[in-house]
């Protein structure tokens, strides 16, 4: 029942998705044209009537109602509360989907951790994996009359499980079940480990997680209160624009309606949007039922099913014979290029935003922690201009100043002007050694002067 289009998107392109607007199953049109031509045969059912059946007192009496309606209208908050309908179902309807158990990692544990090729050994993992494919998907069919019939129950099953005297739903007496034979698939040595007995736990917990979230998604719905007053906003509103949209005669004079061309266009854009939002919220608030969008159930449970069985007992120990594969002796393996991807070999890899980002040599010089010193205290103030000829400085230590331009750098070894260490005079007064007294830390922070 899915509608699946991926395929016909697959490539952007020019007008992509209007392909896509001549479809019919699972479109828009098929879920709103009753509601569509209903109200368009009510909004020119008026309109007949105000045009020809309608007295002349009577007709100023509509028009009033109608400047009424139209006016009334807008207090309706119809797009807030429809919004945030649509969003949380459309969030529920995603969290239903990715709560599906699947059965694959279950049947893995069980085809890898339960051994024996013997009719004793298929028949553990057939009776451990049995109820789960279709059973647990739809949280208590294994208690249903169909599952002895399908086979996800035997009739010794079945008459235990309705011996067993709960009012409640019971798909978690499988899981019970399943954890009493793999202990006895333990025992009798099926089982090699307390490891893969743990596994075999872990897999059967995560779907049974999977079960009872499901579960609890058909059991808790939506609050009622919320979804009727979104339905009633919006039928409330289009109901009001059936009188307050309805087009008057342009003689008298009334603003806004100068112009009478019978068929409300926006208004019935306007329709289809809103009452489609909300249709599409009615269709996915429940995806287990028979919509067009709705999840492919039988399709899953067939599918889980036959694959369960396959993995447990016809692909037991069946591994393909060993062998070399193609690129053996390549130091670095290529895949093979179709002719229409092979230009894709001559762009560029991706090796990080970062990789090519290059700075000047002076730039990259480490300061030795020593020169630069730890300071505890602000330096004093520096006047307008200063600031950036002292940064200027710590980059490019013993240079001449600012203004009269960079000197010659003095050799290695040879002394500085100022206290007598590795930094100049200006430098020193940027990171605050003043002389006699104890290194200042930084402030950037503009002084009055500055300012």
């Amino acid at each position: 029942m899915t509608v699946t289009y991926t395929a016909r998107v697959a490539t952007a392109r020019f007008g992509g998705f209007s392909q896509l607007l001549l479809l019919w199953r699972g479109s828009i049109y098929k879920l709103l044209y009753r509601e569509v031509l209903l109200f368009l045969g009510a909004y020119l059912g008026l309109s007949m009537a105000y045009r020809f059946l309608l007295s002349e007192p009577q007709r100023r009496l509509f028009e009033k109602l109608v400047l009424y309606c139209d006016r009334s209208a807008e207090l309706i908050p119809v797009a807030f509360v429809l919004g945030f309908y649509v969003a949380v179902v459309l969030e529920r309807w995603w969290g239903q989907f990715r709560s599906v158990p699947a059965p694959d990692g279950l049947m893995l544990a069980v085809g890898c951790g339960v051994h024996g090729a013997d009719a004793r050994g298929r028949i553990l993992r057939r009776t451990l994996i049995a109820p789960f494919p279709g059973g647990g998907l739809i949280m208590g069919v294994v208690s249903s009359l169909g599952s002895v019939p399908v086979g996800f129950l035997t009739r010794e099953e079945r008459r235990r499980l309705d011996a067993l005297r709960s009012p409640y739903n019971k798909f978690w007496v499988p899981c019970v079940w399943f954890g009493a034979l793999a202990g006895q698939a333990r025992r009798e040595g099926r089982v090699r480990d307390d490891c893969t007995l743990k596994l075999l736990m872990e897999e059967l917990n995560r779907f049974r997680a999977n079960c009872s979230l499901l579960f609890h998604y058909d059991w808790i719905s939506v609050p009622l209160v919320y979804t009727q007053v979104v339905t009633i906003a919006v039928y409330a509103f289009f109901a009001t624009c059936l009188i307050g949209r309805q087009f008057l005669d342009p003689a008298q004079g009334y603003a806004g309606h100068e112009l009478d061309l019978g068929l409300p266009v926006f208004t019935l854009l306007q329709f289809f949007f809103y009452v489609g939002w909300l249709k599409v919220a009615e269709q996915l608030i429940n995806p287990f039922g028979e919509d067009d969008d709705d999840f492919e159930t039988n399709t899953l449970i067939d599918r889980n099913f036959q694959v369960s069985m396959l993995a447990v007992d016809e692909l037991y120990g069946e591994v393909p014979t060993l062998e070399r594969d193609r690129y053996w002796d390549s130091a670095s393996p290529r895949a093979p290029y179709t002719a229409a991807t092979a230009a894709q070999l001559r762009l560029p890899n991706f090796r990080g935003s970062a990789f090519d980002v290059t700075l000047a040599k002076e730039e990259m010089q480490f300061q030795p922690l020593e020169d630069i010193g730890e300071t505890s205290e602000p330096p004093p103030h520096l006047p307008m201009g200063t600031f950036s000829c002292h940064f200027s400085l710590l980059r490019h230590k013993n240079s001449a100043g600012c203004e009269g331009g960079h000197g010659a750098e003095p050799p290695p070894g040879a002394p500085t002007e100022g206290d007598g260490d590795s930094l100049g005079e200006d430098t020193a007064v940027l990171l605050g050694s003043v002389t006699g007294e104890s290194p200042h830390s930084w402030d950037l922070r503009p002084t009055d002067e500055m300012v």
